[in-house]
């Protein structure tokens, strides 16, 4: 059973227990190594270049910021840059990758980014942050190595 929760998360697992009993679940500690073997691994945010990269709003015509990034998986949570949040793959396929994040106590996200090239993607990201609603979508283009 220890197994089985630490796997799913712990909601998840609760859930599961009431909904089917005990026997089922245990029936289910055999498909767990299943479950974490086909966790989604993200592979296409890794492809991208680290470095500075521009964020050019799609939506606000002139709307330009630059970002430094060591991993692309980095633009998932774009504005929730530092924040410790907890992530749940929605869609992992080599060019479009879909992530729900909450951040306990300081809002959530669910952001997609499109693979074009390794210095060039497309991203989507709508959410709560700050207490206010945010929908932003941008293409995010690598431009260079990062300053100091």
């Amino acid at each position: 059973m220890d197994r089985l929760l630490r796997t799913l998360s712990d909601a998840f697992a609760r859930r599961l227990v009431r909904l089917l009993g005990g026997g089922m679940v245990m029936a289910l500690l055999f498909l767990a190594p299943a479950l974490t073997a086909q966790r989604p691994s993200l592979a296409m945010l890794d492809q991208l270049q680290p470095g500075q990269w521009e964020v050019r709003d799609r939506d606000l015509a002139g709307g330009r910021s630059r970002l430094c990034i060591e991993s692309g998986r980095r633009l998932i949570q774009i504005r929730h840059m530092r924040e410790v949040c907890r992530s749940f793959t929605v869609q992992d396929t080599a060019d479009t990758v879909t992530v729900h994040y909450t951040c306990p106590g300081n809002g959530y996200g669910q952001t997609s980014v499109r693979y074009e090239s390794a210095q060039l993607v497309q991203l989507e990201t709508q959410g709560i942050a700050h207490g206010l609603p945010f929908n932003f979508r941008a293409e995010v283009r690598r431009i260079g190595t990062c300053t100091s």
